[in-house]
């Protein structure tokens, strides 16, 4: 089922001319706005949102906006620049997140996110890290999920939310109902004829005769309405960087078979390792889009742990996903382009050694793994620098360099490591002896052997955490082995002597391979 976010970005001019202007504004900075000329007069065209508080609205004259706000800062306004940084905005989304983005002038982006979500842990996840993102570059936004581009246009501006709203699949109609007829993307005019004549829900307007309307408004009311509600597509011109790489194939007739897919795929790989052989990159992530005839555009992508250009195995990563797609009517064009590569110098393959002499092909199975499961789903882990054990370990991609720093071997770390550490009763000696018997889980486990304590204090160097904020930093960890041949990390909060370094509780840490 198609998915579509749409970004709205409610005082994109004004936020924009600050962005551009570097560090954010003080508090007590002056309220701003842009202007354009109207016969003669400069009224105000787009304002930031304290001085859309202060009652200065759009079509405003900018004498009657300064009677309003005596400190306004007026500036010409940029049409031709605020749509190029909308533009820029949708290709580093096309980058991130999906291949089908457009921008939705004067102030939002569409993205259809069909297949795309998995790679983010789902369309919450990637909703909320395009919101953070977008806030965090110091841009007022908004963020709304829909089955349609035309729902998720109008929830995203007509219902308010401090994170990202989601409609749940085939609940199109009742996110709609509700909302004004402005929100189907009218004219202002008839919009207002609408409320005038009692249509000021959309739910009045499904309900009604359509004949009437139709005949006094035009074919625009009903399309808009029709496209909003799914049963009549509206399909998504997205972005493409010019300097992006790409192969398209326009068939002759609509094709619908898997067999039919691989053989255009193989073609259109074929032409785009030429390319990139021309300009000495290797492809890093690829975009497949299916054209169908009906209009609608359906896109997979896959990425590369690795720069390359090996032609099968590009194509085995693309023939992978062609379950994904649903070709309705048949798909009449298909487009491959590569929005990011990097350097690959030319080699030669030595295609005389065999398989067992070459050693295993790694960064294929990272690829294969990757693009099935999703990227955050692979990776290996890499010590970090820390005092504390649950901070020394970190996650890095699958086929990133080592890291310069090690594992010291006569300082062993379990395997397994519980987060939080669950808490046991232990019997044990004080102050320094280890335990002799704890009980886990409900369970008795008698230890046998034993090593320790090893002392940490804790890193009181941070600005924050634990350490930072509590008394409670000295844990003495013992390795033990129990009778049945387990193997624990255990520890007891408090040095055994001072009541402030801790409570003297016992917890496992946890369990050795």
């Amino acid at each position: 089922m198609r998915r579509v976010v749409s970004l709205f970005l409610p005082h994109w001019p004004t936020d924009r001319l600050r962005r551009k202007r570097g560090k954010p504004p003080p508090d007590d900075a002056p309220s701003l706005a842009t202007v354009l000329p109207d016969h003669g007069r400069r009224v105000i065209a787009s304002p930031d949102a304290r001085a859309l508080a202060m009652g200065v609205v759009p079509g405003m004259t900018v004498t009657k906006a300064r009677a309003l706000v005596p400190d306004l800062e007026v500036v010409d306004a940029d049409l031709d620049g605020d749509r190029e940084a909308l533009r820029r905005l949708a290709l580093w989304a096309a980058r991130r997140y999906s291949p089908q983005v457009a921008s939705d002038p004067p102030d939002g982006l569409w993205i259809d996110i069909t297949g795309c979500e998995d790679l983010f842990g789902g369309e919450i996840a990637l909703a909320k890290d395009l919101y953070r993102r977008v806030r965090a570059s110091g841009l007022a936004a908004h963020v709304a999920v829909a089955d349609t581009a035309g729902c998720a246009h109008a929830v995203a501006r007509h219902v308010r939310g401090a994170r990202p709203i989601h409609v749940e699949p085939r609940r199109t109609v009742q996110a709609l109902e509700l909302l004004p007829v402005s929100a189907l993307r009218i004219e202002p005019g008839v919009a207002a004829e609408l409320v005038r004549m009692g249509f000021s829900r959309i739910e009045q307007l499904i309900a009604a005769p359509r004949a009437p309307l139709a005949k006094r408004f035009g074919r625009q009311l009903y399309r808009r309405l029709d496209q909003a509600l799914g049963t009549l597509p509206e399909p998504i011109d997205p972005v493409v960087a010019s300097e992006v790489p790409r192969a398209t194939r326009r068939l002759l007739e609509p094709i619908g078979t898997p067999e039919a897919f691989e053989q255009v795929i193989g073609d259109l790989v074929r032409d785009l390792a030429a390319q990139l052989l021309a300009k000495g990159r290797g492809a890093r992530r690829l975009d497949l889009l299916f054209e169908r005839v009906d209009g609608h555009v359906q896109a997979v992508r896959v990425g590369t742990a690795k720069p390359t250009r090996d032609e099968p195995h590009l194509a085995r990563l693309l023939n992978a996903r062609i379950g994904e797609i649903e070709p309705g009517l048949g798909i009449e064009g298909m487009t491959l382009a590569c929005p990011l590569s990097e350097p690959l110098a030319p080699s030669q393959a030595d295609g005389l050694a065999s398989p067992a002499a070459r050693g295993p092909d790694l960064p294929a199975l990272v690829d294969a793994l990757a693009n099935r499961f999703g990227q955050r789903c692979l990776y290996r882990a890499s010590p970090r620098e820390s005092a504390m054990p649950e901070r020394e370990v970190g996650s890095i991609p699958a086929l990133a360099p080592p890291a310069a720093i090690v594992w010291e071997d006569d300082l062993p770390r379990p395997a397994r490591m519980l987060d939080p550490p669950e808490r046991i009763e232990v019997m044990a000696l004080l102050p320094d002896h280890p335990p002799r018997l704890f009980v886990w889980r409900g369970q008795r486990h008698r230890v046998v052997r034993a090593d320790g304590p090893e002392r940490l204090h804790g890193e009181w160097w941070r600005d924050g955490g634990t350490e930072a904020d509590a008394p409670y930093t000295v844990r003495d960890y013992f390795q033990v082995e129990t009778l049945g041949g387990g193997r624990y990390w255990l520890f007891r909060l408090g040095d055994g002597e001072k009541p402030a370094t801790g409570p003297m509780q016992w917890f496992i840490h946890g369990a050795f391979a």
